[in-house]
């Protein structure tokens, strides 16, 4: 749905679940993208519980539904988080996810989380959640799928350019980790839409346009269990292999990782040409900058 960098996204939000389960009283479960409720901007982050989850609550209370309202900031203490809350059927709070890759150097302000969040279904199966730019990394939804989660829930809000990359990322994501994966993107000041949904053999089962779309999708546990135990599409078994390999990954002990890391300067925003080579002092050729010369 359309996302506003101001407050206003809640009510419809609330409209949108109406809808929905007016239209589709099987859904189960329902995800909205990330920072839906109000927007991108860390002005509107407040401390949780707060008023707004209260009413997702409710309506979760009231449908019956698993209910994940995309994420808010959080402030907690002198921090602010990127936090997204999982409500059960009860209207109960399952447990809050804090993203643990805030988009920096863009996403300023923000602190990264540093706890998974997974919770079983009742009769249903394993689920885990991420938040946009942790797909990036896939130390995060390996970490998931190795503690047996079937379904990868991944709010995003991406506006960029990149976010074909991120598509590639979904589907290898689900390939790779043999699982569900629902990426949902928000539109307007919320992203360019797009979102995708994966099965665990890395295949599109579906991927929306640029518009607002509701999105019922039904899932298959089955499709997990047999791809965890028989292959990717019968082929490759990446769980299994992971499971009895060889290899010690001592890039992941303190210290051992950052001899390179460090070569590769401040994680800042990128700089103007010139103002890259103020900063290392070059001198520039007369040709790499000013006008454009006339071709001959």
């Amino acid at each position: 749905m359309p996302v506003s960098a101001s407050p206003g996204n809640v009510e419809v939000m609330k409209h949108k679940l109406e809808v929905l389960m007016s239209v589709y009283p099987w859904v189960q479960m329902v995800m909205y993208s990330e920072l839906c409720p109000f927007g991108p901007l860390t002005y509107y982050a407040q401390p949780f519980p707060n008023p707004v989850e209260a009413q997702f609550q409710e309506l979760a209370r009231k449908h019956k539904i698993w209910l994940i309202p995309g994420s808010m900031f959080q402030t907690r203490g002198e921090a602010i988080f990127n936090t997204a809350s999982v409500i059960n059927p009860e209207g109960e709070i399952v447990g809050r996810y804090d993203k643990m890759f805030p988009f920096l150097p863009y996403e300023v302000g923000v602190t990264g989380g540093s706890e998974f969040l997974i919770w079983d279904v009742p009769d249903v199966g394993r689920f885990g959640l991420t938040i946009c730019y942790d797909m990036w990394f896939p130390e995060t939804s390996r970490t998931l799928a190795v503690q047996g989660v079937e379904v990868i829930l991944h709010p995003t809000l991406t506006g960029s350019i990149d976010r074909d990359i991120e598509l590639s990322i979904a589907q290898a994501t689900a390939a790779c980790n043999q699982c569900f994966v629902f990426d949902i993107n928000g539109l307007g000041d919320g992203g360019t839409g797009r979102s995708i949904v994966c099965g665990p053999d890395g295949r599109v089962l579906y991927q929306a346009g640029t518009g607002p779309e509701l999105i019922p999708i039904e899932v298959d546990m089955e499709r997990v269990s047999r791809s965890r135990e028989h292959g990717v599409l019968r082929l490759g078994q990446p769980l299994k292999s992971f499971r009895d390999r060889n290899v010690h990954f001592d890039i992941y002990e303190e210290g051992k990782e950052q001899a390179y890391l460090n070569t590769l300067g401040p994680l800042q925003k990128p700089a103007r040409l010139e103002q890259l080579m103020k900063m290392h002092h070059i001198v520039p050729h007369p040709e790499t900058i000013g006008p454009r010369k006339e071709a001959p």
